[in-house]
């Protein structure tokens, strides 16, 4: 079906377009299916694609191919959006985001079901069982189609009760002399043009425990800025040095293999989740200091 798309157009370029991949995974497929078939099936230039003889054939006998499958996938296709989405996520944005998504998207079809893997793994969807992965990514899967969600910062927030009975912070230099809510142990944080190593009384895999600490004033805590949406909104927590971190911006794609047709509730499911963050004013600003 690639091959027959890519005939119709004599375009690496237009087909790729509009089969929805990669310039660079629909020339590899055609490669493949020449191996397979164990003959030239194109003339290639610098400027033009021409069929050769035996690609001719493949191309006519593909079109009768392509009708017959339009005519099954005709009389047994539904529109009905049911069954099983399996998604991966971060999951600061799984705990943030994903299940008001998926709870939303199950409202408008009672039929669907999710299984989430909520990790700091990175998956391969070509190999693992997944439908469709959300990233934290400057640089999304070439091999995927994917789609820019939001962008975001990592703010250093605290409790007004914390800053208002320690030293005032002003540069990241001054962070020394505070206690720092840290995930992981990582002790060095990371500013626009320096390192700092911090210290402090607690270190810890899970954000959220982290966030509610800081929140009852035991430290700062350096986190993605859409994790702390909220309470940066109500005033819960108050951003400094936001003059040092808000740039380079990170952004979170979702992604998915590469296919001629998407499912149906994959295709539906996408168009929500980016209907979702298109509604969200985290994707047209950044989270300011309150």
């Amino acid at each position: 079906m690639l091959f027959v798309r890519l005939a119709e157009e004599l375009s690496y370029t237009k087909a790729a377009l509009e089969l929805g991949v990669s310039k660079g995974h629909l020339s590899e497929q055609i490669k493949k299916l020449e191996r397979q078939l164990k003959t030239p099936l194109l003339l290639r230039t610098t400027r033009s694609v021409k069929l050769t003889q035996y690609g001719h054939q493949v191309f006519e006998q593909g079109k009768r191919l392509r009708s017959e499958l339009y005519n099954i996938e005709r009389s047994i296709s539904s529109e009905k959006v049911e069954g099983l989405l399996r998604l991966t996520a971060p999951r600061m944005f799984a705990q943030t985001f994903l299940l008001d998504i998926c709870s939303q998207f199950k409202d408008l079809h009672p039929d669907i079901e999710f299984e989430i893997n909520a990790s700091y793994q990175t998956h391969d969807l070509n190999v693992k069982d997944f439908d469709l992965g959300f990233r934290a990514t400057v640089n999304p899967p070439q091999d995927m189609i994917a789609a820019k969600l939001l962008t975001y910062h990592h703010a250093v927030v605290a409790s007004s009760q914390y800053l208002s009975s320690n030293p005032s912070i002003s540069t990241p230099e001054d962070l020394i002399e505070h206690q720092c809510l840290t995930v992981n142990s990582y002790s060095t944080w990371h500013f626009s043009q320096q390192q700092i190593q911090v210290k402090g009384w607690l270190t810890s895999n899970d954000n959220t425990l982290l966030k509610n600490h800081a929140l009852n004033g035991f430290g700062l805590f350096k986190v993605a800025s859409y994790f702390v949406q909220q309470e940066l909104q109500t005033g819960e927590l108050q951003e400094v040095l936001s003059q040092f971190t808000q740039h380079p911006s990170n952004c979170i794609y979702l992604f998915y293999p590469q296919t001629i047709y998407p499912t149906h509730k994959l295709s539906t499911f996408v168009t929500f989740v980016k209907q979702y963050f298109a509604n969200q004013s985290i994707c047209h600003r950044q989270i300011r200091p309150v």
